[in-house]
C-alpha cells in the first residue's frame, strides 16, 4: 500500500495539522545573518556519533536542528564545504514531525527519523525551477497521493526525497520500501505550511528553491537531521 510522508495513504493525516506554530531557531532574520560564515572542519552541533555517518566525500549538508525531542519546530541550515572548511551558506525556519523525533521510525508514528541520509532525487507538481538533482515533475502524481482534505494546497510544489527507506534513482513518489512498509517512507523535504508534519521536514518556498538550485549530485549532498540533543551525540 502506498505511503507518503511516513504514513499509509488510507487513514493518513497530511504532513502537518493543528494550530500554526512559529519555527524556532533564533531571532527574526537569522536565516540570512550568518550566510558565508566558515564554521570549521566539521558541522557545528553534530557530535561524533552522527558525524561518523557523514560520508567523507560529502561537500554539501543540510542540517535540521530540531528544537526538542518532542517538538515540531526546527531550523534548517545549508552548509557547503570550501577546501577543508564547512561554510554556512543559508538557513530557514523549518518544521519536522508533529510529535518530534525518533531513532526508530515506524509508519504513522508522527515523528521524523534521526539520522544522516543522502539526497539524490527531487520533483514536484510545478515545473523544474532549475534543480541540479534529478527532477521528477508530475502535476498529478504528487497532488493525488493524499485526499485533498488531508494535504495543504502547495505542500508538494517542490520536494526533495530524503533517502530513508527508499530506492535511489526513482521519483520521490515511488512506493518501493526496501526495509518494509512498517518502517515508513515517503519522507521528504518539502514546502512549509507553518506546522508539524507526519514525518517530513518542511522549509519555506525560497528555501526549497535555493536547495533545488544548489544541491549538486556530484558533491554527494546529505541531510543530517534530529533534535539538537541527539545531533550532538
Amino acid at each position: 500500500m502506498a505511503l507518503v510522508c511516513g504514513v499509509l495513504l488510507t487513514g493518513a493525516t497530511a504532513c502537518g495539522q493543528g494550530a500554526e506554530r512559529r519555527a524556532s531557531g533564533g531571532a527574526p532574520g537569522e536565516e540570512s545573518a550568518y550566510a558565508g560564515q566558515a564554521v570549521g572542519s566539521r558541522l557545528p552541533g553534530v557530535g561524533d556519533r552522527m558525524w561518523s555517518q557523514v560520508p567523507a566525500d560529502s561537500g554539501q549538508a543540510v542540517v535540521i536542528y530540531g528544537e526538542r525531542r518532542d517538538s515540531p519546530d526546527s531550523l534548517a541550515v545549508l552548509y557547503e564545504k570550501q577546501g577543508s572548511a564547512w561554510v554556512r551558506t543559508a538557513s530557514w525556519p523549518a518544521h519536522n514531525g508533529r510529535l518530534g523525533w525518533t531513532r526508530d521510525h515506524q509508519m504513522d508514528d508522527g515523528r521524523s527519523p534521526v539520522g544522516v541520509f543522502s539526497l539524490t532525487d527531487a520533483g514536484g507538481t510545478l515545473a523544474d525551477p532549475g534543480s541540479r538533482l534529478r527532477y521528477w515533475h508530475d502535476d498529478n502524481a504528487y497532488a493525488t497521493m493524499l485526499p485533498p482534505e488531508q494535504v495543504h494546497a502547495h505542500d508538494f510544489d517542490y520536494v526533495i526525497a530524503i533517502d530513508y527507506n527508499r530506492f535511489q534513482g526513482v521519483p520521490p513518489f515511488d512506493w518501493g520500501r526496501p526495509e518494509g512498509v512498517e518502517k515508513g517512507g515517503g519522507i521528504w523535504l518539502h514546502m512549509d505550511h507553518g506546522d508539524g508534519t507526519s514525518a517530513c521536514v518542511t522549509v519555506p518556498e525560497p528555501g526549497m528553491k535555493t536547495l533545488l538550485r544548489t544541491l549538486d549530485p556530484t558533491r554527494h549532498p546529505v541531510v543530517v537531521m534530529g533534535d539538537r540533543e541527539r545531533l550532538a551525540s
